[in-house]
């Protein structure tokens, strides 16, 4: 029986296409992060830009999950549509998704206990060339191994229509959310640098107002945010930085930024004083 395939689409742009130098390269990046985290995260916010502009920040997001590749076995990933308008939160029809790693299934029992709210769509055009998702599944690969996916390319929504989403998918420790988002867009380095301190401190404050020049993900990630809050969730800030400090011209740089969100409960011996 043939398996309805979402196939790579950015392969080759974004990152590699060979297998042996993807699984190297998220392999090294993850390698060079240093003290990991002992707390296991129940979400993170991870950039999606090309691996040479972002990859090192979403590194930094992903590491935190290195002790968990028996414990999380599903990973709800939400990410902002770039080529296709879309109202809603958009789930494909197909069963699995590829990158040059392999593929990984969608949890489609998951998908259909969605599948009758409002605010939930079904839309291949808006998964097929979009990389917001897909350029966080090789990390995600490479630190979990086996897994299933729900992924959601969040287009014209409200915070509160995704955080409803988010509270009927949260699970329990095996279940992963990841929002994939770039911060500021195409400022002159400094400026950039003040726009996305400040978008990090609403992040940390777990504060849902961030606007779309703040963060291309700003529906998903104030969604998360909301549902963070009414769950009680510390957040922590792992990494900050744009294309300008990894690999771009510092005239006009994207803001990138990782961060991760623990249960109060598992957090709490991380107040050192």
């Amino acid at each position: 029986m043939s398996i309805n395939l979402r196939p790579a689409a950015v392969a080759g742009m974004f990152y590699p296409d060979s297998p042996s130098e993807l699984g190297r390269d998220v392999s090294a990046m993850l390698v060079e992060i240093p003290g990991w985290i002992d707390t296991a995260p129940k979400a993170i916010i991870a950039p999606h830009a090309g691996y040479i502009y972002s990859g090192p920040i979403a590194a930094r997001a992903f590491a935190t999950l290195a002790g968990l590749r028996n414990t999380i076995h599903r990973v709800v990933l939400l990410g902002p549509t770039h080529r296709v308008a879309v109202r809603g939160l958009a789930l494909p029809t197909s069963d699995a998704f590829a990158t040059p790693l392999g593929t990984v299934p969608v949890d489609r029992k998951a998908a259909d206990s969605i599948s009758d709210m409002p605010q939930v769509v079904v839309s291949d055009p808006a998964h097929a060339q979009e990389h917001s998702l897909e350029v966080e599944i090789p990390f995600l690969q490479v630190v979990l191994g086996d897994f299933s996916l729900v992924p959601l390319a969040v287009g014209d929504t409200s915070p509160e229509a995704v955080a409803e989403v988010l509270e009927c998918l949260w699970g329990d420790d095996e279940t992963l959310i990841v929002v994939s988002s770039d911060l500021s867009h195409y400022l002159p380095y400094e400026d950039a640098r003040q726009i996305d301190a400040k978008t990090a401190r609403q992040i940390l404050a777990l504060n849902p107002t961030i606007n779309h020049y703040q963060a291309c993900g700003a529906t998903p990630v104030n969604g998360l945010l909301l549902a963070a809050r009414q769950r009680g969730l510390l957040s922590r800030q792992l990494d900050l930085r744009n294309s300008g400090d990894t690999a771009g011209d510092r005239s006009r740089v994207v803001g990138y930024g990782a961060f991760a969100f623990f249960e109060a409960s598992q957090g709490a011996h991380h107040h050192v004083h």
